[in-house]
């Protein structure tokens, strides 16, 4: 490579056009020191705008040719202590830097902040354009008044100012002047927008993470806004000196209109940010504060926005959120993908309140975005609820408190809520699936009074068939059962039918009647599983106890082969897998002579003999609404399970039970 090669290569790399900002960064970082020196950077702002407010518009008025006034607005003028020689040492080095350059901009704009080096940016900035305020004001303000003012006059010819303000010589520079007016309009602009980004970093980073990056970039930002003004004041020389060379200043403006947008998108970001943390923590403090429901509710769902009428589904009429004050009420929310199914757990529960005036049930949907799609199909869901529901034609303004605070996934939920704004219970839904009405009110008390019981699975099964309850009180002992395996249900029925029907049962009046859970029609089959679920999610969080292990020995047996429970009315005696449950009852006569003295526990003694060891358990949860907990021990050993995760699609668009 020629020596003119290397000599035009080692240009370009100084050349900031060409430069990219991590470049410009690495240069710029070189000559910043870290310090604690303190500057009134608001109060010098403040003059420099007054300054270079009134300036330009001497200047507007110069190349238009007009005599407009600026409003009449009293400057502000702030008690200041003017940095004057550091301000003119700023001057001094950008003065006629002839001929102009990109890269001879670049080292004048280095040496500036070598000067500036123990200053912050946004004072850098400012410091550069004040140095040029006061020559390019007092340029201007010695142009309006030399034609009356001989002291003006002789010092305006010092200055040159008539090579560029007669007649002849603004027609041949109008163009170039309104450009330089224009660009350091601008300059200004993006300084200001610096100084409002910089007040913003007292919020926390968290609540604002658009800040992070807008005051990361903030150092190339005040590069970019020294080198226009270098740029400017050069091309000020070279029209006033009447040089032949002129500096190209486009590609600056539009890199400073680039960083101005860039800003301003930055500063909306931010403040909406702001918005939002605030909103956050005034919804976190009303919640954790008495405050009348109605209140709260119309912060949780519409905020600033006009509250909307509840549509009352029984009536098909709407209400004022009024009819909420001084209630107890049940916030059921969901996306609109809720199935018939998940509408009909809260049925019951509206049945049994809407005869009691202090409790309400409120549907709240979550849609992120709406279309005309959309709102056909809330009509279609709104039409199936009996009781009230939001009509909101956006997003809830609470979205992020509820998925954050509540931890609403995708699955419906319910939230229950006092008068006086207090949750009683984040999440109810599992709660009254797996045990209806017996859980209300549905609070946490409630709940924990049902975990202590120790009889669950009539929960489960109560409602799946009439005949069951009549079973589970009358005592009788009943052999629920299933699996994925056919051929393994026919054989189980075959030998659970001839231990039921076996001469030593019927002798020792023992009672046991048969369930197969998947022989019946999915939907039960469904709803026997979702109890299941729903018990499970209600008792995960709690101590771990013999009825916790129970329930997820049992969810562990969905995807099985075969499995089977045993209860004496609503105690569950054993539960087992295929291999193991199968076996017990088909070698009933290994066993029998010990069923006289309580069939139950002969049951459970033989069942727990011939377990099969060493067989892996899986338990795949839902990613339902609420906390889940980071580890489970194993329902058949005390280890902890392994977690994996995995994703499923039934491609069933048209499911019978999803609403369309």
């Amino acid at each position: 490579m020629s020596a003119e090669s290397l000599l035009q290569n080692a240009e370009n790399e100084r050349n900031p056009l060409t430069m990219s900002d991590e470049q410009i960064l690495e240069e710029i970082y070189s000559t910043h020191v870290h310090s604690d020196t303190k500057f009134d950077v608001d109060s010098l702002l403040t003059l420099v705008e007054n300054t270079l407010r009134r300036s330009t518009h001497i200047v507007d008025n110069v190349v238009q040719g007009s005599h407009a006034s600026l409003e009449t607005i009293d400057d502000k003028i702030p008690q200041f202590k003017s940095p004057l020689c550091t301000l003119k040492q700023i001057a001094s080095e950008m003065a006629c830097k002839l001929p102009p350059s990109e890269e001879t901009a670049h080292k004048t704009t280095l040496a500036i902040l070598n000067k500036l080096s123990i200053y912050d940016w946004d004072a850098k900035a400012v410091l550069t354009l004040a140095a040029f305020a006061l020559e390019y004001s007092d340029f201007w303000l010695l142009a309006q008044y030399q034609p009356t003012d001989p002291l003006a006059k002789s010092v305006a010819i010092l200055k040159r100012v008539p090579f560029l303000t007669r007649p002849a010589a603004l027609q041949k520079h109008r163009q170039a002047i309104a450009e330089v007016n224009n660009l350091v309009k601008a300059t200004l602009q993006v300084i200001e927008v610096i100084f409002e980004l910089e007040k913003l970093t007292s919020y926390d980073i968290k609540d604002v993470p658009a800040l992070g990056l807008a005051i990361e970039q903030i150092p190339v930002d005040v590069y970019w806004a020294i080198i226009t003004i270098v740029s400017v004041v050069t091309q000020i020389d070279c029209l006033i000196t009447e040089s032949e060379h002129k500096h190209e200043l486009s590609h600056y403006g539009q890199k400073i209109n680039i960083i101005l947008s860039k800003l301003r998108k930055q500063i909306t970001l931010c403040r909406q940010q702001i918005d939002e943390a605030e909103y956050y923590r005034k919804l976190k403090r009303l919640f954790q504060s008495p405050t009348e429901i109605i209140e709260v509710l119309k912060v949780l769902i519409f905020n600033k926005a006009a509250p909307q009428p509840l549509f009352h589904g029984a009536t098909k009429t709407t209400v004022e959120m009024s009819v909420l004050k001084k209630k107890n009420v049940y916030l059921f929310i969901s996306s609109l993908d809720i199935t018939e199914e998940e509408i009909s757990v809260l049925r019951p529960v509206y049945d049994s309140i809407k005869s009691k005036e202090n409790y309400k049930i409120v549907w709240i949907p979550i849609v992120e975005a709406w279309t005309e799609q959309l709102h056909k199909k809330f009509d279609i869901l709104k039409s199936k609820m009996p009781w009230y529901v939001v009509q909101y034609s956006g997003i809830i303004t609470g979205y992020k408190y509820i998925k954050e605070e509540w931890h609403f996934k995708k699955n419906p939920m319910v939230v229950v809520i006092s008068p006086l704004s207090k949750v009683q219970h984040s999440n109810a839904f599992y709660l009254i699936q797996a045990h209806g009405i017996r859980a209300f009110p549905f609070t946490t008390f409630r709940e924990q009074q049902i975990n202590n019981e120790i009889n669950w699975i009539a929960s489960v099964v109560g409602n799946i068939h009439p005949i069951i309850n009549s079973w589970v009180e009358g005592q009788k002992y009943i052999l629920f059962y299933g699996g994925k395996d056919k051929e393994w249900i026919q054989q189980f029925t075959k030998y659970a039918s001839a231990l039921a029907n076996d001469v030593a049962i019927k002798e020792a009046k023992i009672s046991i009647e048969l369930f197969c859970v998947e022989k019946e029609d999915k939907s039960l089959a469904k709803r026997f599983w979702s109890g299941i679920e729903s018990l499970f999610v209600t008792k995960v969080q709690k101590p771990v106890d013999a009825v916790t292990q129970e329930v997820q020995k049992m969810l562990s047996y969905r995807n099985e082969s075969g499995w089977a429970l045993l209860s004496k009315g609503p105690s569950v005696v054993t539960s087992g897998h295929g291999i193991s449950v199968l076996k017990t009852v088909a070698e009933f006569e290994k066993w029998k002579e010990a069923i006289k003295k309580d069939f139950g526990l002969s049951f459970k003694k033989y069942h727990a003999e011939i377990i099969t060891p060493h067989r892996c358990s899986f338990l795949q949860i839902p990613n339902v609404s609420g906390t889940l907990p980071e580890t489970i021990k194993c329902p058949g050993c005390p280890r902890v399970m392994e977690i994996f995760i995995s994703y499923k699609c039934c491609h069933n668009e048209n499911n019978a039970n999803a609403i369309q």
